[in-house]
C-alpha cells in the first residue's frame, strides 16, 4: 500500500477477523506466553510485567479503518475533517529524524530507525475522546513512552516533555493558515508521560501509520482529549518548567494543558457532558479519564476545574 492511499478492500482486516485475532492474543498473554506474536507484518506484544499492560481491551465495537484514516483532526493539512486524508497523500516520512534535547543526558538527533531499534510493538485498542464531543475506538500499535524516555535518558532536573510537530509549508499546506501559531507544539508531566498507557504510535490496525494519522510517530494519551497527542514528530524536548503548548497559547480560555477528558468542565461553547462514538446514532454519557480510573492517582489535591 502507498503513504497516503487508502487500502484495496483486500488489503483490510475484517473485523471480525480482526476481533478474533484479539481475542487468541488476549488468552496468549493470560497464559504468559512470553516473547511477541506476529501479526500482519507488526510484533504484538505479550508482555506480562505489572507496570506494563499486555494489551488495553475493550468490549466496544472497533472503529472502521476508513473512519480512523479519514475522519481526522490535523490543522497542518486543512481544518475539515476529510482534509488530512486528501492532502496528506504524497507526505514523504522516509528518511525521518527526531532532535532530543534539554534536560537530558546527550542532547543529539536520532533517525526514526534508531529511535524504535529494539523495540516490540504492542498493540493497544484505545478509547478516544474528541473535544468536538465525538470519540473513536482505536486499535493502535506502539511502543510505550516510558521506555523509550527510559532510553533517552532525561536528567533529574526533567518534569516536563514536550513535543514538537514538523513546521513544513511545503509539505504540510495546513500551516500556511494562520489558524494556529505554528509548530504545533504539545507537552505533558513526566509522570504523565511515563504512565504505562501513555504510547508512541507507529501503526494502526496493524498497519503501517498513514500519513494523515500522524506518520511517522505520534503520541497517545487515551485518558487526554485527542489534541494532547501530537503528530508527526520532529522534536522531544526536557524541561524544568511547564512548556507553552499550542492550543493553550492559541484559546486558552477553551484548551488547558492538561485536557483531561472531565464531563464537569464544559467547553464554553458546548457540554462535554456526553458524546457520540462515531458509526453511532446516540449519545453516551462521557467518564472522568475517558474511563481510564487508573490514572487518577496522578491528579490527587489537585483542582481539576482549574487545571482543566
Amino acid at each position: 500500500m502507498s503513504q497516503g492511499n487508502h487500502p484495496h478492500p483486500s488489503e483490510v482486516t475484517p473485523e471480525k477477523l480482526f476481533m478474533n485475532r484479539r481475542a487468541f492474543m488476549t488468552k496468549a498473554s493470560v497464559a504468559g506466553i512470553g516473547g511477541a506474536l506476529t501479526v500482519g507484518g507488526v510484533l504484538a506484544a505479550t508482555r506480562t510485567g505489572s507496570d506494563k499492560p499486555v494489551m488495553r481491551t475493550t468490549d466496544d465495537d472497533l472503529t472502521p479503518w476508513e473512519t480512523v484514516t479519514g475522519y481526522n483532526n490535523f490543522y497542518e493539512f486543512g481544518t475539515g475533517k476529510d482534509d488530512p486524508a486528501r492532502y496528506a497523500k504524497n507526505f514523504v516520512t522516509e528518511p525521518w529524524s527526531i532532535k532530543v534535547d534539554g534536560e537530558v543526558e546527550e542532547a543529539r538527533s536520532w533517525s526514526f530507525d534508531e529511535l524504535v531499534d529494539g523495540f516490540t510493538v504492542e498493540e493497544r485498542i484505545y478509547r478516544h475522546r474528541c473535544v468536538e464531543g465525538w470519540s473513536m475506538v482505536v486499535p493502535w500499535n506502539g511502543i510505550p513512552l516510558k521506555d523509550l524516555i527510559e532510553r533517552l535518558g532525561p536528567t533529574q532536573d526533567a518534569k516536563y516533555v514536550e513535543f514538537t510537530t514538523l513546521y513544513d509549508t511545503r509539505k504540510m499546506p495546513g500551516q500556511m493558515s494562520p489558524v494556529l501559531p505554528w509548530p504545533y507544539v504539545e507537552a505533558l508531566r513526566i509522570d504523565e508521560a511515563m504512565h504505562p498507557l501513555t504510547l508512541m504510535v507507529t501503526g494502526v490496525y496493524d498497519k503501517k501509520l498513514p500519513p494523515q494519522n500522524g506518520a511517522p510517530i505520534r503520541l497517545i494519551i487515551p485518558w487526554k482529549y485527542g489534541f494532547k497527542g501530537g503528530k508527526s514528530i520532529v522534536k522531544i524536548r526536557f524541561t524544568k518548567n511547564k512548556p507553552r503548548t499550542t492550543w493553550s497559547e492559541a484559546i486558552p480560555s477553551e484548551y488547558g494543558f492538561y485536557a483531561n477528558v472531565n464531563p464537569e468542565v464544559d467547553h464554553p461553547r458546548w457540554s462535554q457532558a456526553t458524546e457520540r462514538r462515531l458509526g453511532e446514532f446516540f449519545r453516551r454519557d462521557t467518564l472522568m479519564f475517558n474511563g481510564y480510573d487508573e490514572v487518577a492517582p496522578l491528579y490527587e489535591g489537585m483542582d481539576l476545574r482549574k487545571n482543566y
